[in-house]
C-alpha cells in the first residue's frame, strides 16, 4: 500500500482501534467506528481512523487503507484494504454500485409513505468553511443524481426507527434526502433534525451503518454488520421502538 510518514499512536489508541475489528481476514479488515471520529482529514486536531491504521503497519511500512468514509458523527460499518490488489479491486466495485450499505437512523415522526425511494439530483454548496448539500434541479450547473430507498422499521408517538439505503454516493446524501422528505434525522443540526426526542438531549447524529455487503477480492459476497452503540439503542429504547437490538 501506500508509503507515508507513520503516525505515533498511544497504548490506547492502538487498543481501541484494534477493539473497533469486526472482520479481519487476508485482504480486508473492518471496523465498528464510533460517532466523532473523523475517517480522514477533518479540521479537528486529533487523530482520524485513518491515522489510526498505522496501528496494523507491517514491518516494511505499509499499511491498511480506508475504501471508502462515513461522517465523522455517523458510527457503523467501514472498510478498509490490507493490500494494494484489494484496494483496486473495492475501488472498482465502488465505483460499480457494487456495495450494499445499510443504515439505520432516528427520526422525529414515521414517514409518510413509510416506505419508498428518494430521487432528487444534490449540489455541493459552500458557505464559509463549511460544506453543505442542498436538492437541486437535474439541470443546476455541479448538480448530480442520487437515489435513497428508506423504510419504516418501527414508529411511535415521539419518533421512528428508519432504514436507509443509498444506491449513489454523494456527500451527506441520507441526511439531506431524509430532510427533504420533511424527516431530518435526529440530532442533524446542519439539516434541521431536532436536537432532543421523548424529553431527551439527542446525543448525536442518530445515524448507524449497521451493515455492508460488498464483493470480495479473493471471490464471492461478504456482509460485515457493527450492533448498535449504546447512545443509539438507548434514545431508541426512550422513543418506544424496541430494545432489543443487537449492541455493539
Amino acid at each position: 500500500m501506500t508509503l507515508r510518514t507513520p503516525v505515533s499512536l498511544t497504548e490506547d489508541e492502538i487498543a481501541a482501534v484494534r477493539s473497533w475489528v469486526i472482520h479481519e481476514d487476508a485482504s480486508v479488515i473492518a471496523f465498528a467506528k464510533p460517532a466523532g471520529l473523523s475517517s480522514q482529514g477533518g479540521r479537528i486536531q486529533a487523530h482520524t481512523l485513518d491515522d489510526l491504521l498505522w496501528a496494523f503497519a507491517r514491518s516494511n511500512g505499509k499499511r491498511p487503507e480506508l475504501v471508502h468514509r462515513l461522517d465523522r458523527d455517523t458510527s457503523g460499518v467501514i472498510l478498509a484494504a490490507k493490500t494494494k490488489p484489494a484496494a483496486s479491486f473495492l475501488g472498482k466495485a465502488i465505483q460499480a454500485h457494487r456495495l450494499t450499505k445499510t443504515y439505520l437512523a432516528l427520526v422525529s415522526a414515521a414517514p409518510e409513505p413509510p416506505q419508498g425511494d428518494i430521487n432528487v439530483p444534490l449540489v455541493r454548496q459552500e458557505i464559509g468553511r463549511e460544506s453543505y448539500m442542498r436538492v437541486a434541479a437535474f439541470d443546476t450547473k455541479g448538480a448530480q443524481g442520487s437515489r435513497s430507498r428508506y423504510r419504516t422499521l418501527a414508529s411511535s408517538d415521539d419518533g421512528a426507527l428508519v432504514e436507509l439505503q443509498p444506491f449513489t454516493g454523494r456527500m451527506h446524501q441520507l441526511r439531506v434526502h431524509m430532510a427533504h422528505i420533511g424527516r431530518p434525522l435526529i440530532g442533524d443540526v446542519r439539516y434541521g433534525g431536532a436536537l432532543t426526542a421523548g424529553g431527551r438531549a439527542a446525543p448525536r447524529l442518530m445515524l448507524h451503518a449497521v451493515s455492508l455487503t460488498f464483493p470480495h477480492p479473493e471471490g464471492g459476497e461478504r456482509t460485515v454488520t457493527a450492533g448498535l452503540p449504546e447512545d443509539f439503542s438507548a434514545l431508541a429504547a426512550s422513543l418506544d421502538l424496541g430494545s432489543g437490538w443487537p449492541k455493539g
